[in-house]
């Protein structure tokens, strides 16, 4: 589709990874927006993930969860062998992945930063993620998600 390109999807065509893009229609500001952007795939959420930036003890480090929970702070600061995690600034979370919130890809970063996708990923042959813009999203299987952001698995979603 001409004129979906993003850093996210460049870096996939890039490194020949097979993939999908699925657009949708729901605003950013919507209560369950992840819920919803399942719906309008037409995917179970359990397979949709949100991209979170966080701070883990004063460095930014990405965590990726399913839309049907939250993030677990502590399981989170544990998996990267740290002892404090919090959510980082909305600008800082901006500025450092070059995405916009509602649209922050794990995938092409402005700046590649350490990554922790939840273990869950690995139960479903592909999952959903931000394509790197508002109503587009990624699907891609879960080991080429993790060898991409050279992320680390580990049970960090809560609920």
């Amino acid at each position: 589709m001409a004129g979906q390109g993003t850093p996210a999807t460049a870096l996939l065509t890039r490194r020949k990874i097979t993939h999908s893009t699925h657009p949708y229609d729901v605003s950013p500001d919507a209560p369950n927006y992840g819920a919803l952007v399942a719906a309008a795939l037409g995917v179970p959420p359990a397979r949709v993930f949100k991209s979170l930036v966080t701070e883990v003890d004063g460095g930014l480090t990405v965590a990726v969860v399913p839309v049907t929970g939250e993030l677990d702070l502590k399981a989170l600061a544990a998996a990267v062998g740290g002892k404090r995690a919090a959510m980082a600034d909305r600008t800082v979370a901006e500025r450092a992945t070059g995405y916009v919130r509602g649209g922050i890809s794990p995938l092409g970063q402005r700046k590649r930063l350490p990554t922790v996708v939840d273990a869950s990923a690995l139960e479903h042959p592909t999952v959903y993620v931000s394509a790197g813009r508002r109503g587009l999203q990624l699907q891609l299987t879960p080991t080429d998600l993790v060898a991409l952001t050279g992320a680390v698995t580990a049970p960090i979603a809560a609920g």
